[in-house]
Protein backbone atom coordinates (compact mmCIF):
# COMPACT_ATOMS: atom_id res chain seq x y z
CA UNK A 1 0.00 0.00 0.00
CA UNK A 2 1.38 3.37 -1.00
CA UNK A 3 1.84 6.07 1.59
CA UNK A 4 1.57 8.89 -0.94
CA UNK A 5 -1.19 10.26 -3.16
CA UNK A 6 -1.42 12.47 -6.24
CA UNK A 7 -3.67 15.48 -6.77
CA UNK A 8 -3.79 18.71 -8.77
CA UNK A 9 -1.49 21.57 -7.81
CA UNK A 10 -2.87 24.10 -5.33
CA UNK A 11 -1.37 27.55 -4.69
CA UNK A 12 -0.56 26.36 -1.17
CA UNK A 13 1.90 23.87 -2.72
CA UNK A 14 4.24 26.65 -3.81
CA UNK A 15 6.69 26.12 -0.93
CA UNK A 16 6.80 22.43 -1.79
CA UNK A 17 7.72 23.21 -5.42
CA UNK A 18 10.51 25.50 -4.21
CA UNK A 19 11.78 22.74 -1.91
CA UNK A 20 11.80 20.26 -4.82
CA UNK A 21 13.68 22.76 -6.98
CA UNK A 22 16.33 23.31 -4.30
CA UNK A 23 16.78 19.55 -3.79
CA UNK A 24 17.17 18.99 -7.55
CA UNK A 25 19.75 21.72 -8.09
CA UNK A 26 21.64 20.73 -4.93
CA UNK A 27 22.15 17.26 -6.43
CA UNK A 28 23.91 18.78 -9.45
CA UNK A 29 20.98 18.65 -11.89
CA UNK A 30 20.44 21.91 -13.79
CA UNK A 31 16.81 22.00 -15.02
CA UNK A 32 16.19 23.02 -18.61
CA UNK A 33 13.36 25.39 -17.69
CA UNK A 34 13.96 28.21 -15.25
CA UNK A 35 12.26 28.43 -11.86
CA UNK A 36 10.15 31.37 -13.03
CA UNK A 37 8.91 29.33 -16.01
CA UNK A 38 8.04 26.38 -13.76
CA UNK A 39 6.14 28.56 -11.30
CA UNK A 40 4.29 30.31 -14.13
CA UNK A 41 3.22 26.95 -15.60
CA UNK A 42 2.07 25.77 -12.17
CA UNK A 43 -0.37 28.68 -12.14
CA UNK A 44 -1.40 28.84 -15.81
CA UNK A 45 -0.88 25.37 -17.32
CA UNK A 46 -1.15 21.85 -15.88
CA UNK A 47 0.56 20.66 -12.69
CA UNK A 48 0.17 17.72 -10.31
CA UNK A 49 1.86 16.97 -6.99
CA UNK A 50 2.61 13.85 -4.96
CA UNK A 51 1.83 14.22 -1.26
CA UNK A 52 2.85 12.30 1.84
CA UNK A 53 0.42 13.59 4.37
CA UNK A 54 0.42 17.31 3.69
CA UNK A 55 4.02 17.41 2.44
CA UNK A 56 4.89 17.72 -1.26
CA UNK A 57 7.34 14.93 -2.15
CA UNK A 58 7.09 15.15 -5.95
CA UNK A 59 5.63 17.20 -8.77
CA UNK A 60 5.13 17.21 -12.54
CA UNK A 61 4.35 20.31 -14.59
CA UNK A 62 3.40 20.48 -18.28
CA UNK A 63 2.33 22.99 -20.89
CA UNK A 64 0.71 22.67 -24.30
CA UNK A 65 2.09 24.19 -27.51
CA UNK A 66 -0.45 23.57 -30.27
CA UNK A 67 -0.69 19.76 -30.60
CA UNK A 68 2.50 19.05 -28.66
CA UNK A 69 2.81 18.95 -24.89
CA UNK A 70 6.03 19.61 -23.00
CA UNK A 71 7.10 18.36 -19.57
CA UNK A 72 8.36 21.52 -17.92
CA UNK A 73 9.30 19.99 -14.57
CA UNK A 74 9.49 16.53 -13.01
CA UNK A 75 11.02 16.09 -9.57
CA UNK A 76 10.90 13.79 -6.57
CA UNK A 77 12.64 14.29 -3.25
CA UNK A 78 15.76 12.08 -3.10
CA UNK A 79 14.46 10.00 -0.20
CA UNK A 80 11.23 9.22 -2.10
CA UNK A 81 12.78 8.03 -5.35
CA UNK A 82 12.52 4.47 -6.73
CA UNK A 83 8.96 4.15 -5.42
CA UNK A 84 7.12 4.71 -8.71
CA UNK A 85 6.20 8.30 -7.88
CA UNK A 86 7.76 9.71 -11.06
CA UNK A 87 5.85 7.27 -13.28
CA UNK A 88 2.60 8.00 -11.47
CA UNK A 89 3.12 11.75 -11.78
CA UNK A 90 3.70 11.47 -15.54
CA UNK A 91 0.57 9.33 -15.92
CA UNK A 92 -1.53 11.83 -13.98
CA UNK A 93 -0.12 14.74 -15.97
CA UNK A 94 -0.85 13.00 -19.27
CA UNK A 95 -4.45 12.28 -18.22
CA UNK A 96 -5.05 15.91 -17.35
CA UNK A 97 -3.48 17.16 -20.61
CA UNK A 98 -5.37 14.70 -22.84
CA UNK A 99 -8.43 17.00 -23.29
CA UNK A 100 -6.12 19.62 -24.83
CA UNK A 101 -5.97 17.62 -28.09
CA UNK A 102 -2.28 16.75 -27.88
CA UNK A 103 -0.73 14.24 -30.27
CA UNK A 104 2.69 14.13 -28.64
CA UNK A 105 4.18 14.63 -25.19
CA UNK A 106 7.87 15.56 -25.04
CA UNK A 107 10.49 16.34 -22.43
CA UNK A 108 13.91 18.00 -22.48
CA UNK A 109 16.23 16.68 -19.80
CA UNK A 110 19.82 17.59 -18.91
CA UNK A 111 22.56 15.02 -19.44
CA UNK A 112 22.87 14.66 -15.66
CA UNK A 113 19.25 13.46 -15.32
CA UNK A 114 19.19 10.05 -13.55
CA UNK A 115 15.41 9.42 -13.31
CA UNK A 116 15.00 8.05 -16.82
CA UNK A 117 13.04 4.97 -15.70
CA UNK A 118 9.93 7.06 -15.06
CA UNK A 119 9.89 8.17 -18.70
CA UNK A 120 10.74 4.78 -20.17
CA UNK A 121 8.06 3.03 -18.13
CA UNK A 122 5.49 5.48 -19.51
CA UNK A 123 6.47 4.68 -23.11
CA UNK A 124 8.69 7.69 -23.80
CA UNK A 125 11.50 7.11 -26.31
CA UNK A 126 15.01 8.36 -25.68
CA UNK A 127 15.72 10.23 -28.94
CA UNK A 128 19.44 10.34 -29.64
CA UNK A 129 21.67 12.90 -31.39
CA UNK A 130 19.66 15.98 -30.53
CA UNK A 131 21.06 19.32 -29.40
CA UNK A 132 19.31 21.97 -27.38
CA UNK A 133 19.89 25.63 -28.27
CA UNK A 134 18.69 28.69 -26.39
CA UNK A 135 19.52 32.35 -25.96
CA UNK A 136 18.25 35.17 -23.80
CA UNK A 137 16.10 37.79 -25.53
CA UNK A 138 17.91 41.07 -24.73
CA UNK A 139 14.82 43.29 -24.55
CA UNK A 140 11.66 42.23 -22.77
CA UNK A 141 8.19 43.19 -23.98
CA UNK A 142 7.63 45.66 -21.16
CA UNK A 143 10.73 47.58 -22.27
CA UNK A 144 9.80 47.97 -25.93
CA UNK A 145 7.58 51.02 -25.51
CA UNK A 146 9.94 53.10 -23.34
CA UNK A 147 12.84 52.09 -25.59
CA UNK A 148 10.95 53.25 -28.68
CA UNK A 149 10.04 56.55 -27.01
CA UNK A 150 13.72 57.14 -26.27
CA UNK A 151 14.69 56.40 -29.87
CA UNK A 152 16.77 53.47 -28.67
CA UNK A 153 17.37 50.22 -30.50
CA UNK A 154 18.97 46.82 -30.22
CA UNK A 155 21.96 46.76 -32.55
CA UNK A 156 23.13 43.78 -34.65
CA UNK A 157 25.19 41.28 -32.66
CA UNK A 158 28.17 41.39 -35.05
CA UNK A 159 29.11 45.08 -34.75
CA UNK A 160 31.99 44.32 -32.41
CA UNK A 161 33.55 41.90 -34.90
CA UNK A 162 33.07 44.39 -37.74
CA UNK A 163 35.30 46.99 -36.09
CA UNK A 164 38.35 46.54 -38.31
CA UNK A 165 41.76 46.80 -36.68
CA UNK A 166 42.07 49.00 -33.56
CA UNK A 167 43.20 45.89 -31.67
CA UNK A 168 44.60 47.77 -28.68
CA UNK A 169 41.46 49.84 -28.21
CA UNK A 170 39.19 46.81 -28.60
CA UNK A 171 41.22 44.82 -26.09
CA UNK A 172 41.11 47.65 -23.57
CA UNK A 173 37.34 48.12 -23.93
CA UNK A 174 36.75 44.37 -23.82
CA UNK A 175 38.66 43.95 -20.57
CA UNK A 176 37.72 47.14 -18.73
CA UNK A 177 34.08 47.45 -19.78
CA UNK A 178 32.59 44.38 -21.44
CA UNK A 179 34.07 41.68 -19.20
CA UNK A 180 32.88 42.99 -15.80
CA UNK A 181 29.48 43.98 -17.20
CA UNK A 182 28.83 40.75 -19.10
CA UNK A 183 30.08 38.56 -16.23
CA UNK A 184 29.00 40.57 -13.21
CA UNK A 185 28.94 37.59 -10.83
CA UNK A 186 32.48 36.58 -11.74
CA UNK A 187 33.62 40.19 -11.38
CA UNK A 188 32.03 40.33 -7.93
CA UNK A 189 33.99 37.26 -6.84
CA UNK A 190 37.19 39.15 -7.61
CA UNK A 191 35.98 42.34 -5.97
CA UNK A 192 35.61 44.19 -9.29
CA UNK A 193 32.85 46.80 -9.41
CA UNK A 194 31.38 46.92 -12.94
CA UNK A 195 31.83 50.33 -14.60
CA UNK A 196 28.88 52.67 -14.79
CA UNK A 197 30.25 55.60 -16.80
CA UNK A 198 33.22 56.20 -19.12
CA UNK A 199 34.60 58.97 -21.30
CA UNK A 200 36.01 58.24 -24.75
CA UNK A 201 38.19 61.05 -26.06
CA UNK A 202 40.24 61.57 -29.18
CA UNK A 203 40.47 63.42 -32.50
CA UNK A 204 37.45 63.56 -34.82
CA UNK A 205 36.76 60.51 -36.96
CA UNK A 206 38.64 58.00 -34.81
CA UNK A 207 35.59 55.82 -34.18
CA UNK A 208 34.29 56.83 -30.75
CA UNK A 209 30.66 56.49 -31.81
CA UNK A 210 31.43 53.20 -33.53
CA UNK A 211 33.02 51.84 -30.36
CA UNK A 212 30.06 52.94 -28.22
CA UNK A 213 27.70 51.06 -30.53
CA UNK A 214 30.03 48.06 -30.63
CA UNK A 215 30.05 47.89 -26.81
CA UNK A 216 26.23 47.81 -26.79
CA UNK A 217 26.29 45.13 -29.49
CA UNK A 218 28.83 43.06 -27.57
CA UNK A 219 26.76 43.24 -24.38
CA UNK A 220 23.47 42.78 -26.29
CA UNK A 221 22.08 45.80 -24.44
CA UNK A 222 19.82 48.43 -26.02
CA UNK A 223 21.67 51.46 -27.37
CA UNK A 224 20.20 54.86 -26.53
CA UNK A 225 21.81 57.99 -27.96
CA UNK A 226 20.92 61.25 -26.25
CA UNK A 227 20.92 64.30 -28.55
CA UNK A 228 21.15 67.53 -26.52
CA UNK A 229 20.32 69.66 -29.58
CA UNK A 230 16.96 67.91 -29.92
CA UNK A 231 16.21 68.06 -26.21
CA UNK A 232 16.89 71.80 -26.14
CA UNK A 233 13.96 72.40 -28.49
CA UNK A 234 11.45 71.00 -25.98
CA UNK A 235 9.30 73.07 -23.58
CA UNK A 236 11.27 71.90 -20.53
CA UNK A 237 14.51 73.36 -21.79
CA UNK A 238 17.68 71.33 -22.07
CA UNK A 239 18.29 70.79 -18.35
CA UNK A 240 14.74 69.64 -17.68
CA UNK A 241 14.67 67.45 -20.79
CA UNK A 242 17.93 65.78 -19.76
CA UNK A 243 16.44 65.00 -16.35
CA UNK A 244 13.27 63.54 -17.90
CA UNK A 245 15.22 61.50 -20.43
CA UNK A 246 17.38 59.83 -17.81
CA UNK A 247 14.28 59.08 -15.72
CA UNK A 248 12.83 57.27 -18.73
CA UNK A 249 16.10 55.38 -19.21
CA UNK A 250 15.80 54.13 -15.62
CA UNK A 251 12.79 52.06 -16.74
CA UNK A 252 15.06 49.88 -18.90
CA UNK A 253 16.66 46.83 -17.36
CA UNK A 254 19.86 47.33 -19.37
CA UNK A 255 21.12 50.13 -21.59
CA UNK A 256 24.23 51.68 -23.08
CA UNK A 257 23.55 55.43 -23.09
CA UNK A 258 25.65 57.53 -25.46
CA UNK A 259 26.29 61.28 -25.24
CA UNK A 260 28.40 62.50 -28.17
CA UNK A 261 30.27 65.82 -28.18
CA UNK A 262 29.56 66.08 -24.48
CA UNK A 263 31.74 69.21 -24.25
CA UNK A 264 28.77 71.13 -25.66
CA UNK A 265 26.84 70.64 -22.40
CA UNK A 266 29.66 70.06 -19.91
CA UNK A 267 32.19 72.78 -20.72
CA UNK A 268 34.09 74.87 -18.18
CA UNK A 269 31.77 76.89 -15.95
CA UNK A 270 33.02 80.46 -15.80
CA UNK A 271 31.90 84.01 -16.29
CA UNK A 272 29.75 86.51 -14.46
CA UNK A 273 26.87 86.42 -15.05
CA UNK A 274 26.88 82.63 -15.60
CA UNK A 275 26.08 81.38 -19.08
CA UNK A 276 22.85 79.42 -19.76
CA UNK A 277 24.94 76.28 -20.30
CA UNK A 278 26.09 76.31 -16.68
CA UNK A 279 22.64 75.22 -15.54
CA UNK A 280 22.80 72.32 -17.99
CA UNK A 281 26.26 71.33 -16.76
CA UNK A 282 25.04 71.45 -13.17
CA UNK A 283 22.09 69.21 -14.03
CA UNK A 284 24.30 66.70 -15.81
CA UNK A 285 26.65 66.58 -12.82
CA UNK A 286 23.63 65.65 -10.67
CA UNK A 287 22.34 63.07 -13.13
CA UNK A 288 25.54 61.01 -13.35
CA UNK A 289 25.73 59.95 -9.65
CA UNK A 290 22.05 58.90 -9.73
CA UNK A 291 22.67 56.99 -12.95
CA UNK A 292 25.60 55.17 -11.36
CA UNK A 293 23.39 53.77 -8.60
CA UNK A 294 21.45 51.62 -11.08
CA UNK A 295 23.05 48.33 -12.20
CA UNK A 296 22.88 47.11 -15.78
CA UNK A 297 23.64 50.46 -17.37
CA UNK A 298 26.64 52.13 -18.91
CA UNK A 299 26.97 55.82 -19.77
CA UNK A 300 29.45 56.52 -22.58
CA UNK A 301 30.37 60.17 -23.15
CA UNK A 302 32.49 61.08 -26.17
CA UNK A 303 34.45 64.25 -26.82
CA UNK A 304 36.93 65.60 -29.35
CA UNK A 305 38.11 68.27 -26.93
CA UNK A 306 38.62 66.78 -23.50
CA UNK A 307 40.33 69.91 -22.16
CA UNK A 308 37.11 71.83 -22.78
CA UNK A 309 35.27 69.74 -20.17
CA UNK A 310 34.54 71.17 -16.74
CA UNK A 311 37.04 69.92 -14.16
CA UNK A 312 34.24 68.59 -11.93
CA UNK A 313 32.97 66.48 -14.80
CA UNK A 314 36.11 64.32 -14.92
CA UNK A 315 36.50 64.03 -11.16
CA UNK A 316 36.93 60.53 -9.69
CA UNK A 317 33.60 59.05 -8.71
CA UNK A 318 31.74 60.18 -11.81
CA UNK A 319 33.63 58.28 -14.49
CA UNK A 320 35.35 54.95 -13.98
CA UNK A 321 37.62 55.34 -16.98
CA UNK A 322 38.76 58.10 -19.33
CA UNK A 323 39.85 56.17 -22.41
CA UNK A 324 41.75 57.57 -25.42
CA UNK A 325 40.70 56.53 -28.92
CA UNK A 326 43.49 57.54 -31.28
CA UNK A 327 44.55 57.19 -34.88
CA UNK A 328 44.96 53.65 -36.18
CA UNK A 329 48.43 52.12 -36.24
CA UNK A 330 49.79 50.18 -39.24
CA UNK A 331 48.14 46.93 -38.17
CA UNK A 332 44.78 48.64 -37.78
CA UNK A 333 45.09 50.44 -41.13
CA UNK A 334 45.94 47.15 -42.81
CA UNK A 335 42.81 45.54 -41.36
CA UNK A 336 40.70 48.48 -42.49
CA UNK A 337 42.00 48.38 -46.05
CA UNK A 338 41.47 44.62 -46.22
CA UNK A 339 37.89 45.18 -45.15
CA UNK A 340 37.14 47.99 -47.62
CA UNK A 341 38.86 46.53 -50.72
CA UNK A 342 36.53 44.20 -52.69
CA UNK A 343 37.51 40.55 -52.29
CA UNK A 344 37.76 40.03 -56.06
CA UNK A 345 40.63 42.53 -56.44
CA UNK A 346 42.24 42.26 -53.00
CA UNK A 347 45.02 39.87 -54.18
CA UNK A 348 46.02 42.38 -56.89
CA UNK A 349 46.12 45.48 -54.68
CA UNK A 350 49.36 46.50 -52.98
CA UNK A 351 47.85 46.84 -49.52
CA UNK A 352 51.17 47.68 -47.87
CA UNK A 353 51.52 50.76 -50.07
CA UNK A 354 48.12 51.94 -48.92
CA UNK A 355 49.01 51.27 -45.29
CA UNK A 356 52.20 53.32 -45.64
CA UNK A 357 50.50 56.21 -47.47
CA UNK A 358 47.69 56.53 -44.90
CA UNK A 359 49.76 57.09 -41.79
CA UNK A 360 48.00 59.87 -39.88
CA UNK A 361 44.63 59.02 -41.43
CA UNK A 362 41.63 58.45 -39.19
CA UNK A 363 39.31 55.47 -39.79
CA UNK A 364 36.83 57.90 -41.35
CA UNK A 365 39.56 59.21 -43.69
CA UNK A 366 40.47 55.69 -44.80
CA UNK A 367 36.84 54.79 -45.43
CA UNK A 368 36.39 57.97 -47.49
CA UNK A 369 39.49 57.22 -49.59
CA UNK A 370 38.33 53.65 -50.17
CA UNK A 371 34.90 54.80 -51.30
CA UNK A 372 36.45 57.43 -53.57
CA UNK A 373 38.68 54.83 -55.21
CA UNK A 374 35.72 52.53 -55.80
CA UNK A 375 33.74 55.37 -57.35
CA UNK A 376 36.73 56.28 -59.53
CA UNK A 377 37.05 52.70 -60.77
CA UNK A 378 33.32 52.40 -61.44
CA UNK A 379 33.30 55.54 -63.55
CA UNK A 380 36.33 54.35 -65.52
CA UNK A 381 34.66 51.02 -66.24
CA UNK A 382 31.31 52.47 -67.25
CA UNK A 383 32.24 55.77 -68.90
CA UNK A 384 35.88 55.31 -69.97
CA UNK A 385 36.43 58.27 -67.65
CA UNK A 386 39.15 60.87 -67.55
CA UNK A 387 39.64 63.21 -64.58
CA UNK A 388 38.28 66.73 -64.81
CA UNK A 389 38.07 69.51 -62.25
CA UNK A 390 35.09 70.34 -60.06
CA UNK A 391 34.05 73.95 -60.79
CA UNK A 392 35.47 76.33 -58.25
CA UNK A 393 38.22 73.94 -57.13
CA UNK A 394 41.84 73.59 -58.14
CA UNK A 395 42.51 71.30 -61.08
CA UNK A 396 45.26 69.25 -59.49
CA UNK A 397 44.37 65.89 -57.95
CA UNK A 398 46.27 66.86 -54.82
CA UNK A 399 43.84 69.70 -54.25
CA UNK A 400 40.93 67.29 -54.22
CA UNK A 401 39.33 68.79 -57.32
CA UNK A 402 39.48 65.86 -59.73
CA UNK A 403 36.35 64.08 -60.84
CA UNK A 404 35.69 61.92 -63.90
CA UNK A 405 33.98 62.66 -67.18
CA UNK A 406 33.26 60.10 -69.84
CA UNK A 407 34.66 59.98 -73.37
CA UNK A 408 31.39 61.37 -74.70
CA UNK A 409 31.86 64.54 -72.67
CA UNK A 410 35.40 64.96 -73.97
CA UNK A 411 34.38 64.43 -77.59
CA UNK A 412 31.50 66.85 -77.19
CA UNK A 413 33.87 69.49 -75.80
CA UNK A 414 36.32 69.00 -78.66
CA UNK A 415 33.70 69.13 -81.43
CA UNK A 416 33.16 66.99 -84.59
CA UNK A 417 36.71 67.38 -85.85
CA UNK A 418 38.26 65.81 -82.81
CA UNK A 419 37.82 62.14 -83.37
CA UNK A 420 34.49 61.16 -84.83
CA UNK A 421 30.93 62.36 -84.94
CA UNK A 422 29.79 64.99 -82.51
CA UNK A 423 27.80 63.78 -79.53
CA UNK A 424 24.75 65.61 -78.36
CA UNK A 425 24.98 67.46 -75.08
CA UNK A 426 23.36 66.39 -71.84
CA UNK A 427 24.19 64.44 -68.73
CA UNK A 428 25.91 61.07 -68.54
CA UNK A 429 22.63 59.51 -67.50
CA UNK A 430 20.78 61.02 -70.49
CA UNK A 431 23.33 59.82 -73.05
CA UNK A 432 23.86 56.42 -71.45
CA UNK A 433 27.14 54.57 -71.00
CA UNK A 434 29.74 54.99 -73.74
CA UNK A 435 30.49 51.92 -75.87
CA UNK A 436 34.02 52.08 -77.25
CA UNK A 437 34.84 48.49 -78.24
CA UNK A 438 34.78 47.56 -81.94
CA UNK A 439 31.95 45.09 -81.39
CA UNK A 440 29.92 47.67 -79.51
CA UNK A 441 30.27 46.01 -76.13
CA UNK A 442 30.39 48.01 -72.95
CA UNK A 443 33.84 48.37 -71.30
CA UNK A 444 32.52 46.68 -68.17
CA UNK A 445 31.29 43.68 -70.22
CA UNK A 446 34.61 42.75 -71.81
CA UNK A 447 35.91 40.58 -68.98
CA UNK A 448 38.58 43.13 -68.07
CA UNK A 449 39.54 43.80 -64.46
CA UNK A 450 36.51 44.86 -62.45
CA UNK A 451 37.20 46.91 -59.35
CA UNK A 452 39.68 49.49 -58.07
CA UNK A 453 43.40 49.14 -58.74
CA UNK A 454 46.31 50.11 -56.52
CA UNK A 455 46.63 53.29 -58.57
CA UNK A 456 42.97 54.15 -57.99
CA UNK A 457 43.52 53.86 -54.26
CA UNK A 458 46.74 55.87 -54.31
CA UNK A 459 45.08 58.68 -56.27
CA UNK A 460 42.14 58.69 -53.87
CA UNK A 461 44.51 58.82 -50.90
CA UNK A 462 46.35 61.78 -52.46
CA UNK A 463 43.06 63.64 -52.86
CA UNK A 464 41.80 62.95 -49.34
CA UNK A 465 42.13 65.80 -46.89
CA UNK A 466 42.95 64.28 -43.52
CA UNK A 467 40.76 65.14 -40.56
CA UNK A 468 43.50 65.25 -37.93
CA UNK A 469 46.31 67.79 -38.26
CA UNK A 470 49.78 67.26 -36.82
CA UNK A 471 48.99 69.83 -34.13
CA UNK A 472 45.82 68.02 -33.08
CA UNK A 473 47.64 64.68 -33.03
CA UNK A 474 50.40 66.12 -30.83
CA UNK A 475 47.86 67.67 -28.45
CA UNK A 476 46.08 64.31 -28.21
CA UNK A 477 49.29 62.63 -27.05
CA UNK A 478 49.61 65.26 -24.32
CA UNK A 479 46.00 64.64 -23.30
CA UNK A 480 46.72 60.92 -22.96
CA UNK A 481 49.67 61.65 -20.70
CA UNK A 482 47.75 64.02 -18.44
CA UNK A 483 44.09 63.00 -18.50
CA UNK A 484 43.67 59.33 -19.48
CA UNK A 485 42.49 56.89 -16.78
CA UNK A 486 42.52 53.31 -17.96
Amino acid sequence: MTTWRIRDFHPSDLDGILHLWSAMTASGIEPVYSLSEVLASCQKDVAVVALHGDDVVGAAVGRAAHEQGWIVFLATLPEWRSRGIGTALLAALENRMAPLGLTKLSALMPDTETRLEAFLSRGFKDVQNLRFFERQIPVQRTELEPLAQLGGRVLPRDLWDKVAGMKREKQLLERRLVLPLAQAELADEFGVVPPRAVVLFGPPGTGKTTFAKAIASRLEWPFVEVFPSRLAAGPEGLAGALRSTFLEISELEHAVVFLDEVEEIASHRAGDPPSPNQGVTNELLKIIPAFREQPGRLLVCATNFIRALDSAFLRHGRFDYVIPIGLPDAEARRAMWQRFIPEAVLPDVEVEQLVERTEGFSPADIEFAARSASQRALEKAVYAAEPVAVPGMADSPAAGGAVHRDAGDLAHDAGPGAGGAALTGGSDAARGPVRTAADGTHPADTGARRGPSTQDYLEAIAETKTTVSDEVAAAFLEDIEQLARV
